[in-house]
C-alpha cells in the first residue's frame, strides 16, 4: 500500500506521536492501540504494533509487540517496509539482552546487520520541481536546498510515490509551474536518511537520494494536489523544523 497522511491508521499513529513529543506519551499509546484495531492489512498492522511496543514500559510487553511488528513487517514484504528491518531486528536484540539471553540477542543483531543493503526498490521513480525541464535533461546534486537556503545538497532526491514528488514539487522554491518528472537513476541511490527510520519506522514515503544524475525520462501532470490549507501547514512545519540535514 502507499503511505499516505489520509490514511485512518497512518493519522492515529501521527497524533499518538505529536502527543509523545507534547510529553502525554500515556494518551499517545491510546492512539496507537486504536490504530491497532483499525490496522486492515499487513503494513497498517507492523505500523501499529512498532509503535505500541514503543511504548510499553515492561520488557516482555516491549519484545511481544516488536516481535508482533516483525512478523507483519514480514509479510507486508514490501520497499516502504525494507528499511525497517534494521531498527526492528536491533530492538528485539536489545529486549532479549535486557532479559539475559545472550544467544537470541546476538541472532537478531546479526539479522540487523544482514540487513544493511541497497535499496531493491524499483520505481518507477519521481522528482518534484518547479524547473522546466525536457525529456533527457539531467537533474544533478550540488543545488541549493529547498529548506535551508545556505546549504548546498551533496545528493539529488527522489521518490516512488507520485503524490510525494508532487508536495516536493508545491514545497520548491521558485515562480514556476509545479512539476512531476518521471526520473531514472544512473547509479546507486540509498535510502534518505532525513525520512527512513525518523517519525516512522523504514522508509514508508519511499524518498531516495543519489550523487549520481538523474535522467529524466517524462512527466506526470496528474496527482493529488495540496489544498491552499494543507500548503500552508506543510510551510508552517518545514518553518518550525530546526533539524538538521544530513547532507
Amino acid at each position: 500500500m502507499e503511505f499516505t497522511p489520509n490514511n485512518p491508521v497512518i493519522q492515529l499513529c501521527m497524533q499518538g506521536i505529536q502527543l509523545e513529543e507534547t510529553e502525554n506519551p500515556e494518551e499517545g499509546c491510546k492512539l496507537f492501540l486504536q490504530a491497532w484495531d483499525k490496522a486492515t492489512n499487513d503494513f497498517e498492522k507492523f505500523l501499529a504494533a512498532w509503535f505500541i511496543g514503543r511504548c510499553q514500559v515492561k520488557v516482555p510487553d516491549q519484545l511481544s509487540w516488536y516481535e508482533t511488528a516483525l512478523e507483519f513487517a514480514l509479510k507486508a514484504d514490501n520497499d516502504a517496509v525494507k528499511g525497517a528491518f534494521i531498527a526492528l531486528y536491533s530492538k528485539i536484540a536489545q529486549c532479549y539482552e535486557e532479559l539475559g539471553d545472550i544467544d537470541k540477542a546476538k541472532k537478531y543483531h546479526e539479522l540487523a546487520l544482514s540487513s544493511v543493503n541497497q535499496p531493491s526498490d524499483k520505481g518507477p521513480f519521481y522528482h518534484g520541481t518547479r524547473a522546466d525541464l525536457d525529456v533527457g535533461d539531467l537533474l544533478t546534486a550540488g543545488r541549493t536546498s529547498n529548506y535551508q537556503s545556505e546549504l548546498v545538497m551533496n545528493h539529488i532526491y527522489f521518490t516512488a510515490l507520485v503524490n510525494g514528488a508532487g508536495l516536493a514539487a508545491a514545497l520548491a522554491k521558485g515562480d514556476g509551474a509545479e512539476r512531476v518528472y518521471i526520473v531514472e537513476p544512473s547509479g546507486s541511490f540509498e535510502d534518505d536518511p532525513n525520512v527512513t527510520n525518523k517519525k516512522f519506522p523504514g522508509n514508508p514515503t519511499r524518498s531516495y537520494r543519489t550523487s549520481e544524475p538523474l535522467k529524466i525520462i517524462g512527466e506526470i501532470t496528474d496527482w493529488q494536489k495540496q489544498t491552499p490549507e494543507q500548503l500552508q501547514q506543510w510551510q508552517e512545519k518545514l518553518a518550525k523544523n530546526k533539524g538538521e540535514i544530513i547532507n
